[in-house]
């Protein structure tokens, strides 16, 4: 009978099932599935999973060893997805390790329809954080801090982090995930933490700072100035600019009511 190990959709508890599944059924049928996204089939056997930091890390050792550090990056990103088959496809990637000869060329395998689906969905982490590099876009609040909110369809902010981190490292600044409702908080001088399950108090995050409002309404006069009416071609703008980022981009979002009579002004 086939064992289903369900687990959070978080890098911790996937990892915890991959270790549970890989020491009870590594040479079985049996496969992964998160928590609220399980399909019930017939002839299976269904246990909960422990989420557990221990057995994350030593998944993790074990992928970069076994697999190589290339594999691991593709694992992570993959699992970052949305996709309901990813921690089931990871775990078939990892059996089908064990049967080739150089186990760090996995990825590689693509004959292999699992290696294809993690390939797959780890390409589209990836670029979609690579977007989200260029069109975030920080507003200064009263308190000081940079703020961001962004809307991505898969959980990219660890892998936007680091970018940011090395670019303002003297900044208190935070970066808003609308879609998964979590958050990187980065505090001068230290390392940027993941924060998940706490509620956003967005009566302060709208609270922008006198000078943010000037800077904002300057840059829109200077993108609505440059424009040229009679070259204006929206399909082109949105090969470079998709629908799904402007949402979140300072370009087009409506003017405040504050007015800035003269550049001079947002430097006074």
């Amino acid at each position: 009978m086939k064992k289903v190990y369900i687990c959070n959709d978080t890098i911790t508890g996937i990892f915890s099932a991959l270790y549970d599944a890989w020491k009870e059924s590594r040479d079985k049928d049996a496969g992964i599935a998160l928590r609220g996204m399980l399909e019930t089939q017939l002839f299976c056997e269904y246990t909960e999973v422990v989420e557990e930091e221990r057995k994350a890390l030593a998944v993790e050792r074990l992928i970069q060893n076994h697999l190589g550090y290339d594999a691991y990056w593709d694992i992570y990103h993959a699992l970052l997805s949305e996709d309901p088959q990813k921690a089931d496809a990871v775990f078939h990637v990892m059996q089908t390790a064990r049967t080739i000869r150089n186990s760090k060329k996995v990825m590689e395998h693509l004959t292999d329809s699992y290696v294809i689906h993690v390939f797959e969905l780890s390409r589209k982490v990836a670029n979609e954080a690579h977007q989200f590099l260029e069109f975030i876009r920080f507003r200064e609040l009263q308190n000081g801090v940079l703020f961001s909110e962004i809307t991505p369809k898969n959980r990219v902010l660890s892998c936007v982090a680091d970018h940011f981190s090395d670019r303002f490292p003297l900044e208190n600044w935070m970066i808003y995930d609308k879609t998964h409702e979590e958050m990187i908080v980065h505090q001068a001088k230290r390392r940027w933490v993941y924060v998940v399950g706490e509620e956003l108090n967005w009566k302060e995050v709208e609270k922008c700072s006198l000078a943010e409002e000037q800077f904002k309404n300057l840059w829109k006069v200077f993108f609505e100035a440059i424009a040229i009416q009679e070259r204006k071609n929206p399909i082109c703008q949105r090969t470079h600019l998709p629908i799904h980022f402007q949402q979140d981009m300072t370009e087009f979002q409506k003017k405040s009511s504050l007015t800035v009579e003269s550049p001079s002004a947002a430097f006074q």
